[in-house]
């Protein structure tokens, strides 16, 4: 089976099929993603080089993790999960969390992929080419051979893994960092949740004993003490300032974005104000005032929407406040005219300037290197505290790839539509290609 055919079948929700489609219809599919990748200079193939290297490092690899224990901080025996859409293809973030009376410790757990990609492999020249990973509706483009992504890169669930970890140390009261520590690990991840899952073991705790096989593991009780921390720490970064796009998000999705929105705020700190080091800096324009007000005046416009006034002042509290109580069929209608006047983020090896939307002084990515270079960089950078001389280059060539395949995906969505499928459901559902 093709990673393609995967990503397909992978795709399916539960209690809905893949969307079907006769053979004719999938070559003009193939056709006009071959027109995009060239159009956009997207690698598809992988050289055969990298491939095999890749299939090698994933050998022994038992030993090898057996090996490193000594080296690494040994968190096995510490409640561990991760928690991805049901379609996900590797995991390569999970979560562990504590509650003491005087603090949260929250430890992001990632994929220790610099293990296995480092400067001198072809799989390293290749990620810097490709920049990210590019996500068309059941078909991937992968920035790292999926042989390795989906193996000793996952944190499947009963299985030693390598890690790199973000333990943070947070004050109960104003969830500030008391204190940050990243370090290499050994993990071992209890269980694999899904969305759905997730939203399952919130309501119902029970529900944990099924997907952990009867072991004695505090799943529930720690996947409720996520939700607690992600639920403060959402509720304080909007009323920081925060742009909050998608106020309606399930709670699953909330703990993954808290989680990981906290830990990748956390290494830049400690990158920029603990080390002054040059990285992969997250950089995000603001809107000009005139820009914002063009914006505020088209939301207040719509039918139903109304601008709380004491919002007015700070533009992004008040699109906050106004998708909380807009009808529903006006949400996309104010997100489209929010990002209208919206600058486009980039990576930059100076941070400051930060990131307008999150209101973030400082901001840079971290917990997905299997999917985006900058990741990938800055975990080496950390590790090994070795800044790439060409650090401003990669950030710009990054940023414009990142454009291209957004670009790609949107050019391909739109063919969709136009040979009559919905590409929502084709995301969600995947394709099957039935005989005419």
């Amino acid at each position: 089976m093709s990673d393609q055919d995967a990503q397909a079948q992978a795709g399916t929700v539960e209690g809905q099929g893949p969307v079907e489609i006769d053979e004719e219809l999938a070559r003009h599919l193939g056709n006009k993603r071959e027109e995009l990748f060239e159009k956009f200079e997207i690698r598809d193939e992988f050289p055969p080089e990298v491939l095999d290297e890749a299939e090698a490092r994933t050998e022994d690899v038992g030993s090898e993790i057996q090996g490193e224990v000594d080296e690494r901080r040994d968190l096995r025996e510490m409640t561990t999960w991760t928690t991805d859409p049901i379609d996900a293809q590797d995991f390569d973030d999970a979560i562990s969390i504590e509650r003491r009376d005087d603090e949260y410790v929250l430890r992001v757990h990632i994929a220790d992929v610099t293990h296995y990609v480092t400067p001198d492999t072809a799989m390293w020249e290749e990620a810097r080419e490709r920049a990210n990973t590019v996500y068309l509706p059941a078909y991937t483009i992968h920035m790292l051979p999926p042989v390795l992504a989906e193996t000793v890169c996952s944190l499947v669930p009963n299985e030693d893994r390598l890690a790199h970890t973000v333990e943070m140390h947070l004050d109960p009261e104003d969830l500030s960092y008391q204190e940050i520590d990243i370090y290499k690990s050994v993990v071992r991840s209890d269980a694999r949740l899904t969305y759905s899952d997730c939203e399952e073991v919130l309501d119902d705790p029970d529900a944990a004993e099924t997907l952990l096989e009867d072991r004695d593991v505090a799943l529930a009780e720690k996947n409720e003490l996520a939700w607690e921390l992600a639920e403060r720490m959402h509720e304080q970064r909007k009323a920081d300032g925060s742009l909050v796009l998608n106020p309606r998000r399930d709670r699953a999705h909330t703990i993954i974005e808290e989680c990981m929105l906290k830990a990748n705020k956390a290494v830049t700190h400690e990158l920029m104000w603990d080390r002054g080091v040059e990285a992969m800096y997250r950089v995000h324009p603001q809107p000009s005032p005139d820009e914002w007000d063009e914006a505020l005046r088209e939301i207040q416009d719509l039918e139903g929407v109304s601008i709380p006034g004491d919002a007015w002042d700070d533009p992004r509290k008040a699109v906050n406040a106004t998708l909380e109580q807009a009808p529903e069929r006006q949400l996309s209608k104010i997100q489209r005219a929010v990002m209208f006047v919206m600058p486009r983020a980039k990576y930059m090896s100076d941070p400051f300037g930060g990131h307008h939307a999150l209101n973030f002084e400082i901001y840079g990515h971290f917990t997905s290197p299997i999917r985006r270079l900058s990741d990938l960089i800055n975990h080496w950078i950390v590790a090994t505290n070795d800044v790439p001389d060409d650090i401003a280059a990669l950030c710009e060539h990054a940023s414009d790839y990142q454009q291209d395949a957004e670009q790609c995906e949107r050019e391909y969505k739109q063919f969709l539509e136009e040979v009559g499928l919905d590409p929502a459901a084709v995301t969600n559902r995947g394709i099957e290609v039935v005989a005419d």
